[in-house]
């Protein structure tokens, strides 16, 4: 009887959110204006907004007249007065907590999370579930066990300021009703190393009812595995209730197939696409493409052409002016003090009734040794059209380029490591060399003008990324290798990993 009632109220509050959900998705360009210049207002005479003169902003282009498009390098210096205790610097309060995140240039980053912005990666993650729920108008999950992936919980602090990874800070802030059926204990989610982590995990699930996992695709597939060579048994069969995935830091496509068959059976999917600067968006329909951009959760979201990012006098625009199926350079203001800031993720607007996009890669991400810019959304796209025509399974990849072969042209190098390879492994090879060279023109160009060869695939043994993923001190739940690179630092190890 308790369950019935839990799952009644749980399809009640969905359809009562969806309901008050309404108005953000038809007035999206107008309350995006809004929250701009109330952000402005609200940060007027924080340090950052006196060197900027935000006092004079009455408009978004006045804003983007005052206020330079910035990475951490240059906000640092302003997130060091934060970090020593200065408050009125990026926005009036000290920020309620430090998201500290690995950086490749800066070292650890702090990106500060204000009691203004907490509740909104909140909010977000709640509105993913209900909008799930109303879609597929059951909640039988709720009366299930759940695991939400999530770095250890154990918070440092920094003059005052609570400091841990994202995933590690929401986990004290999961609404009691979640906790009594919410896995694994805390004991097991404050173990540091990852592989100990999930041996516990599964320890700690095998026997449970599962109906709800969250945790990014590369975790997802490692726990998915240790369970399925402990029990010999497809996922579905060991958790026969499991109804619900939830997933984000990554495209989960490349993904798929490879879900699927540790699955066995259909899985309903919801993918989010959270950070420590803010959660942007989720899949609102589970049974289609795009994520909905939230665009009432604290965030003023501007663009830059993926071709033009980086130079001087980029276009940045708003959402009325974007274009479907185009590259944007996302960068976003947030409540928290985040100003133009230009966050390395590239998205794509496939709808703007209301705006849905895709994560198309990121700006630091790409392959483009000779002028090609390859984008991730471009080889995982040509990947999956390549497997659909010759079926494999494929559990992780890199592209870099070979600039200098021993002999003949130079050429983009994939690092593959396949679950199950293709039966015709040259058709399959030029294949996906044919499928890229459709998707980016300036590819195309350099093999029809004989200034690179087509593509060379080098076969990696099982485990290849989660042994490089170690040897950098990076396996763990929200660690991810880029899938492509402009150098070979990643391809000298992994070539060392080949079959």
């Amino acid at each position: 009887m308790l369950n019935f009632i839990k799952k009644n109220i749980a399809l009640i509050w969905a359809k009562k959110h969806i309901g008050k959900s309404k108005n953000f998705k038809t007035n999206a360009i107008q309350n995006q204006q809004e929250l701009l210049l109330d952000l402005v207002k609200t940060a007027e005479k924080t340090l950052f907004g006196r060197e900027h003169q935000f006092e004079t902003i009455k408009s978004i282009e006045d804003f983007q007249k005052n206020v330079s498009v910035a990475d951490y390098e240059d906000l640092k210096p302003y997130i060091e007065k934060v970090k020593k205790g200065q408050s009125k610097i990026l926005w009036p309060d000290l920020p309620e907590y430090f998201a500290k995140t690995s950086g490749t240039t800066s070292g650890s980053k702090y990106i500060p999370i204000s009691k203004d912005a907490m509740p909104f990666q909140i909010a977000a993650a709640q509105s993913a579930i209900f909008h799930y729920i109303e879609k597929k108008n059951n909640a039988d999950f709720v009366n299930g066990k759940m695991i939400f992936l999530q770095g250890s919980p154990e918070l440092e602090e920094v003059n005052g300021v609570k400091t841990g990874r994202l995933s590690g800070i929401v986990a004290h802030h999961i609404p009691n009703y979640l906790q009594k059926n919410r896995l694994p204990s805390w004991e097991t989610n404050c173990i540091e190393d990852w592989e100990t982590k999930v041996d516990k995990i599964v320890e700690e699930t095998e026997k449970e009812n599962m109906a709800l996992i969250s945790g990014i695709p590369p975790w997802l597939i490692m726990y998915f595995e240790k369970l399925i060579d402990k029990h010999g048994k497809k996922i579905t069969q060991i958790f026969p209730n499991l109804q619900l995935i939830i997933t984000g830091g990554v495209n989960y496509e490349p993904y798929r197939d490879k879900m699927n068959e540790l699955l066995g059976k259909p899985v309903d999917i919801v993918q989010t696409f959270p950070a420590s600067e803010g959660f942007f968006a989720f899949q609102d329909d589970y049974r289609k493409e795009g994520l909905l951009l939230l665009t009432n959760h604290g965030i003023f979201y501007e663009f830059i052409p993926l071709e033009q990012y980086g130079k001087p006098n980029a276009e940045r625009l708003t959402l009325k002016d974007i274009e479907l199926n185009k590259d944007y350079a996302l960068i976003l203001t947030t409540n928290s003090g985040l100003w133009a800031y230009s966050i390395g993720d590239v998205v794509r607007f496939i709808d703007k009734n209301p705006y849905r996009i895709l994560v198309s890669g990121r700006t630091k991400h790409f392959t483009s040794a000779f002028g090609e810019h390859v984008i991730a959304f471009e080889v995982e796209e040509a990947l999956k059209a390549t497997v659909e025509k010759f079926p494999a399974q494929i559990t992780e990849f890199h592209l870099a380029p070979e600039v200098n072969p021993t002999e003949g042209l130079p050429y983009h190098e994939w690092f593959i490591e396949f679950e199950k390879e293709p039966e015709n492994f040259e058709a399959f090879k030029s294949e996906l060399d044919c499928q890229l060279r459709q998707r980016n023109t300036y590819y195309d160009d350099l093999i029809s003008g004989n200034i690179l060869q087509p593509l060379v695939i080098t076969k990696l043994k099982k485990n290849a990324f989660q042994d490089y993923a170690k040897s950098e001190g990076k396996l763990g739940g929200q660690n991810k290798i880029p899938r492509l690179a402009n150098d070979r630092k990643i391809a000298v190890y992994l070539a060392k990993l080949n079959l």
